[in-house]
């Protein structure tokens, strides 16, 4: 069995005709394990998926058997793996390390292969076993499969169809994946040999084809540039130790995120995205003086996110279990790093989203950057938000006061949130929010005033006229309540909450 898998094409395209004349799609894997189950091993619950396809159909077998062996790691008999790959052949894969064999003459998975859906098309995606799935540590040159971070990044990015575009630390190639369907040309680089032999399998398996690259940071693309980034990069904060090539930059502290960071613009083409998961420390000082200082001198607009923020010991477990080290082991290494964070005065780290963005041809304004945190699960990042975010700025410097008062403006579908507490006549109203659903970070606290005026958005009249109204209303000097309201719409409009009727 070959160290890198994977290297014959023509046992990649025996196995991808196997597999999909065997039904392994997110779909038919789904139809097989019923929802209930389904939904118990996207938990990590997975003696009711074994059930389940113990239970399948004459027609599911050569798909229950696929299931069993690439996605819940069992050793199946070798007569009934030959039957569900018959194209590939077990001697073909066990060479290109796909398989290898199993105790009493049966055969285990030596890699993981799952469909994944983008909600529009199904792939296949080649990874490296998780340590849940095999005993021991994962390897140094481990890859990486489907995980929290790589679905987030993939949701958050821009789908706006492109010419070029770079994914960073490509792994598998889960981002290059989402690519393939908006940009013309993918250049994918990774330091780990091993993961570009697996992206380039999880191309070929999906009949694409990406420029893979090997080197580190932005080296094999020096003096190129793209109109839209990604990287999900090995951003782990650690003492610079390169143990794990997944999640270590063999750089000290957060220093991987601020290069990428700070390189950015040198590879953005005019009015190009850049979307970067990232780490960052958090001493003493506001976690967002740190991450404005990577920023600072860019000329990129930009806008931070922190979704998560984890104490040492919090930050430390994740990473050591995930790598599946005996528990032993892992104490000594965690003991080490904890060392390390109370040496540097490290309070904890940050987690999130860095979204930039180059200026356009001919654009004169200067750079905006906004960061801010936001950790509603139910206000996740979108390719959708995170490019409206950017238009809502760029709208709102080119519109003067002025012009904002001679516009229609409307209210997108918002909640009212009132806070009351109890008092002498009963409940009284304390404080209050507008909230437009699925928005990140999309609240404003509205008072009387503001709560009226957004109710009044309909747009069908000028914002002024509306003003000249409620003042009328409320007794009040119309070109106060105006000045008064504007920082209220500006803001609104920022959100989302507020838009141009027209």
């Amino acid at each position: 069995m070959t160290d890198v898998p994977l290297q014959s094409a023509s046992v990649v395209d025996a196995l991808a005709a196997d597999l999909r004349s065997a039904g392994y799609t997110t779909d038919g894997v789904g139809e097989l394990l019923g929802a209930d189950a389904g939904a118990a091993f996207s938990r990590g619950l997975w003696w009711s998926a074994l059930r389940a396809t113990d239970r399948a159909e004459p027609a599911q077998q050569r798909l229950a058997v696929l299931v069993r062996l690439f996605l819940l790691g069992a050793d199946e008999p070798r007569e009934r793996v030959e039957s569900a790959l018959p194209t590939a052949g077990i001697d073909a894969l066990t060479d290109n390390g796909v398989v290898e064999p199993g105790p009493n003459g049966a055969v285990r998975a030596a890699l993981d292969i799952r469909p994944h859906s983008d909600g529009a098309s199904d792939f296949l995606v080649v990874s490296d076993q998780d340590a849940a799935l095999r005993a021991g540590p994962v390897r140094h040159d481990h890859v990486l499969g489907i995980g929290g971070a790589s679905v987030s990044l993939a949701a958050a990015v821009v789908r706006t169809p492109v010419g070029r575009a770079l994914d960073l630390g490509t792994g598998c190639g889960i981002q290059a994946l989402h690519l393939n369907a908006h940009c013309e040309s993918i250049v994918a680089t990774d330091t780990n040999p091993r993961a570009l032999a697996l992206a380039a399998a999880t191309a070929r398996l999906n009949n694409m084809s990406w420029d893979l690259r090997c080197g580190s940071m932005f080296e094999p693309v020096a003096g190129e540039r793209f109109d839209l980034i990604v990287s999900n990069p090995p951003f782990v904060v650690g003492a610079g130790a390169l143990d794990y090539i997944y999640r270590d930059s063999g750089m000290a502290g957060d220093a991987l995120c601020q290069n990428l960071i700070e390189q950015a613009a040198d590879h953005l083409e005019p009015g190009g995205t850049a979307q970067i998961m990232a780490n960052w420390i958090v001493r003493g000082e506001d976690w967002r003086d740190r991450v404005h200082g990577w920023l600072r001198g860019s000329g990129l607009h930009a806008w931070v996110v922190q979704r998560e923020f984890a104490d040492p010991i919090s930050y430390v477990s994740l990473w050591t279990s995930d790598a599946g080290e005996p528990p032993e082991e892992a104490a000594r290494r965690g003991g080490q790093w904890l060392d390390w964070f109370d040496a540097e005065g490290i309070a904890g780290v940050g987690m999130g989203m860095i979204t930039l963005r180059a200026p356009r041809r001919g654009e004169s304004r200067p750079p905006e950057q906004i960061l801010e945190e936001i950790t509603g699960a139910d206000e996740a990042l979108t390719g959708p938000e995170v490019d409206a975010f950017f238009k809502r700025r760029a709208y709102l410097h080119d519109t003067s006061d002025d012009g904002l008062l001679g516009t229609r403006l409307s209210t997108a579908p918002v909640f009212l949130e009132e806070h009351s507490l109890p008092g002498a006549t009963g409940w009284e109203v304390v404080g209050a929010a507008v909230r437009r659903p699925g928005g990140p970070g999309a609240v404003i606290g509205v008072d009387e005033v503001s709560r009226a005026l957004l109710a009044g958005c309909r747009g069908e009249v000028p914002l002024g006229a509306l003003i000249d109204l409620l003042a009328a209303h409320h007794g009040v000097d119309a070109d106060a309540l105006a000045a008064a309201a504007m920082p209220v719409v500006r803001e609104a409009i920022g959100r989302g909450i507020l838009y141009q009727a027209d």
